[in-house]
């Protein structure tokens, strides 16, 4: 009988892993898109998206995920996120993001800056590069 158990434990274990679901985006199948003047900032944001807030599902927390680029003088505009979080991981680059009070911080590559729902952010591109981030966006 404790064979038994254990057995059942472990077919349990398996069949919870194959439910699990991964998912790979490949490069070359990213959607591209160019948006202007995002949140009443300046030029342009080149997104490279995964996947799109409509694709994903009720019950997933990530909504989106996206590689962003700034050129130098481009900006995101302060903006609020009523409903959702933000994360933007800085790849390359240099710029100056502004914070839920407002206050500007300066970033740099292996920066992680976070916004909450709630409360509002934006991102210029400072440098002299462009400015490369990985965004999501998640909501419960």
């Amino acid at each position: 009988m404790k064979n038994h158990h254990w057995m059942l434990v472990a077919v349990a274990a398996t069949m919870s892993c194959a439910a699990a679901r991964a998912d790979v985006y490949p490069k070359e199948t990213l959607i591209k898109a160019e948006r202007k003047e995002v949140a009443g900032g300046h030029g342009i944001v080149y997104t490279d998206y995964a996947f799109t807030r409509d694709k994903a599902l009720k019950d997933q927390a990530i909504k989106e995920v996206s590689w962003l680029r700034l050129m130098p003088g481009d900006s995101i505009g302060y903006h609020l996120h009523v409903t959702n979080e933000d994360v933007y991981v800085i790849v390359s680059g240099e710029g100056v993001f502004k914070d839920k009070d407002g206050k500007d911080k300066p970033v740099k590559a292996g920066d992680v800056a976070i916004v909450r729902k709630g409360e509002s952010h934006g991102i210029a591109n400072s440098g002299k590069d462009p400015l490369v981030i990985v965004d999501v966006i998640a909501e419960q």
